[in-house]
């Protein structure tokens, strides 16, 4: 039984990760990723999006953190938890339907 409990409290756990906050995803992302304003990939353009997560989200998440490009510290989210980021950057990387 505590095994079965275990086991659903870690699949409820990394579901609950994997979900994105849409408040601040409109808010922060939305912005430029929806269109791909200065450069930004595309929210769904797996393609654009690829090479990117191939650099593994330690370094997404300090290209976030700091500023890339035209993108600034912290994507303009700055109540965003790295756990946030790595939600939404996950979000934004999973192909279109």
């Amino acid at each position: 039984m505590k095994k079965l409990l275990a086991i659903g409290m870690t699949l409820f756990a990394a579901g609950a990760l994997a979900q994105p906050d849409m408040a601040k995803y409109d808010k922060s992302c939305k912005v430029c990723h929806a269109n791909g304003a200065a450069g930004a990939p595309k929210t769904g353009d797996a393609a654009a999006w690829e090479p990117r997560m191939a650099k593994g989200m330690d370094v997404l998440l300090v290209s976030v953190n700091n500023g890339l490009n035209a993108m600034p510290p912290k994507g303009m989210c700055f109540d965003c938890t790295d756990a946030d980021y790595t939600a939404l950057i996950e979000y934004m990387a999973t192909p279109a339907e």
